[in-house]
């Protein structure tokens, strides 16, 4: 339970194994309607472990416990909860305080570089699919697919972002945009993308990648046919993608 304003974010601690003292972290946040369990259930926390590093695996304001069960409707500012979760690992004594990483699959895309240019604790991030402008990406949506890209869609992000009516959440969705704030990132970055991915455009990976241009270390990685992981957060072969992603941190970290 991290202590969050005057209720708690929920989630699941997974420490490095092989590491006597004080072992690097990588905080995972969700996208638009996953779980904690669900990224336990990748294997990341678990691919990074093995390689001494722990993962704190986060139900933030949105997601998860946090919005069924506590009702903590999400918002743009990824950097507010993040702080919260930086604030609850600095006070363990297992984790190496300057060697914090951010990272986040599908909406998370959005999530974690947000979080990495404006919580400058965090010392790498990683966007697990990238989303570089989500708000625009749903008034594509709309004009598009009308009121049904997926059944209840447009009452499901209502409910997630706690807007009333489709109106209210589609003036609210601008804020969803990464516009202006990847040149704010100042730490190592690593985007990878699906060639296949249906959801998020191919476009919005290489903008977010050509413009993280204080990165001192961005990389962007295609999963491709030969290695398979082509859609969307490479759910068709999620071992590629973990195995990719947590090769990367450990190396740079």
């Amino acid at each position: 339970e991290i202590p969050y304003g005057d209720s708690s974010l929920p989630g699941l601690f997974v420490r490095a194994e092989g590491v006597s003292g004080r072992a690097p972290c990588m905080v995972h946040y969700n996208g638009l309607d996953s779980t904690k369990e669900m990224i336990y259930g990748s294997g990341i926390a678990h691919e990074l472990a093995r390689r001494g590093i722990s993962s704190l695996i986060v139900d933030h304001p949105g997601s998860g416990e946090a919005l069924r069960l506590r009702g903590l409707t999400g918002r743009h500012d990824s950097e507010h909860w993040s702080a919260a979760c930086v604030d609850w690992l600095e006070q363990r004594d297992d984790v190496d305080r300057a060697r914090i990483g951010v990272m986040a699959w599908s909406l998370g895309g959005y999530y974690a570089p947000r979080a990495a240019a404006f919580e400058k604790r965090f010392s790498l991030c990683v966007a697990w699919g990238a989303n570089y402008n989500w708000g625009e990406l749903q008034k594509r949506r709309l004009a598009r697919e009308g009121d049904r890209p997926v059944p209840h869609y447009w009452d499901h992000v209502q409910w997630v972002f706690g807007k009333q009516t489709l109106e209210e959440f589609l003036e609210f969705a601008p804020n969803m945009s990464l516009v202006g704030v990847t040149d704010q990132i100042t730490v190592p970055f690593l985007i990878t993308h699906g060639v296949n991915d249906r959801q998020i455009p191919r476009e919005y990976a290489i903008a977010q990648y050509e413009t993280a241009v204080n990165s001192p270390k961005r990389e962007l990685k295609w999963f491709t046919e030969r290695e398979g992981g082509v859609e969307h957060v490479s759910a068709d072969n999620l071992p590629a993608a973990t195995g990719f992603i947590a090769d990367w941190i450990a190396d740079t970290i």
